[in-house]
């Protein structure tokens, strides 16, 4: 099994329009709703791959019991989502059709109390002594202390589970000194981190602060990744449009389950580039293209550099 972990979920919301201007009406020609947030995108490709998730971390309001109501509709996913009072959020993204343009709208999450934050930590400490695998994702909701991730890191090492981080600010900085196996930031989480803006330099300077493995999000440039085996880049055959909502979330799918089927790099990266084109090609957030996912995955280019980190 693999755990994804969600502290600030989402009820995550689509519209198509045909072309997006400001100071005006518009007609929407599509509406979508998944349940989101990062860790929830991750699970959903990892289940849509063939593997067993467990997806928890914070749900609750009128919008937390929409969101575990489609959850439950995910084949592959076990909701293990902690209640609390608040109002789980929503994120909007309007997709422009003329241009293929995404803007994305994102509501804060709920204030989380200890009691609940105390309950959520027990129930993570069940779930993580099964999992083969753990994701740590995305923003923390306000009450949740700052160093969280870098005390679930440390429960999961202690565990025997590799965890993978996925976020950005002080939750990052103070998660890598826990020393995860893999933490996955963009190229602004990165440059952030280190204060070096060469993406190479960067991620080394990563690497330095306590991670084992650093792969960095360039966009639509691919990934980077440096690790004690070498240094590697993975990009896309080609240039893509559409919503980029979850494609960082995908990669960290590729990733995972590249980790847990202990595929060499090279393939791990492939299948992570590959997995998030397929999503900015797919039209709903946190969904991907199967087909062009299929088409692009011997597409990607990887190469790798002999000298290592």
């Amino acid at each position: 099994m693999i755990l994804t972990v969600t502290l600030n979920t989402a009820l995550d919301i689509t519209y198509r329009v045909r072309e997006l201007r400001p100071r005006t009406s518009h007609r929407v020609t599509e509406v979508t709703e998944r349940p989101g947030g990062k860790g929830l995108n991750v699970a959903r490709v990892l289940a849509a791959l063939g593997h067993e998730v467990t997806a928890t971390g914070f749900a609750g309001g009128a919008t937390g019991r929409s969101l575990r109501d489609q959850l439950s509709r995910t084949h592959g996913v076990v909701d293990a989502l902690v209640p609390v009072q608040g109002v789980t959020r929503r994120t909007v993204a309007v997709v422009d059709a003329s241009t293929g343009d995404t803007t994305q709208l994102n509501e804060p999450g709920p204030v989380i109390t200890p009691a609940e934050w105390s309950a959520f930590q027990e129930a993570y400490d069940d779930l993580v002594r099964s999992a083969a695998a753990v994701a740590l994702c995305g923003s923390l909701p306000p009450g949740v202390p700052v160093g969280a991730y870098a005390h679930l890191v440390r429960t999961a090492r202690a565990a025997g589970a590799p965890v993978l981080l996925d976020t950005g600010g002080e939750p990052l900085r103070r998660g890598v000194a826990a020393r995860p196996d893999i933490v996955k930031p963009n190229a602004y989480e990165l440059a952030e981190l280190t204060g070096s803006h060469e993406p190479w330099q960067a991620t080394r300077d990563a690497r330095r602060r306590g991670a084992h493995t650093v792969v960095a999000s360039l966009g639509a440039e691919g990934l980077l990744a440096v690790n004690t085996d070498g240094r590697w880049r993975a990009a896309p055959p080609r240039r893509l449009k559409g919503n980029p909502t979850g494609a960082g979330d995908s990669a960290v799918a590729g990733l995972l389950s590249g980790l847990v089927e202990h595929l060499p790099w090279p393939q791990r990266l492939a299948r992570a580039v590959a997995l998030s084109a397929a999503t900015v090609l797919a039209p709903a957030a946190g969904e991907f293209d199967r087909r062009a996912y299929a088409e692009l995955l011997d597409q990607v280019a990887v190469t790798a550099e002999t000298t290592a980190a």
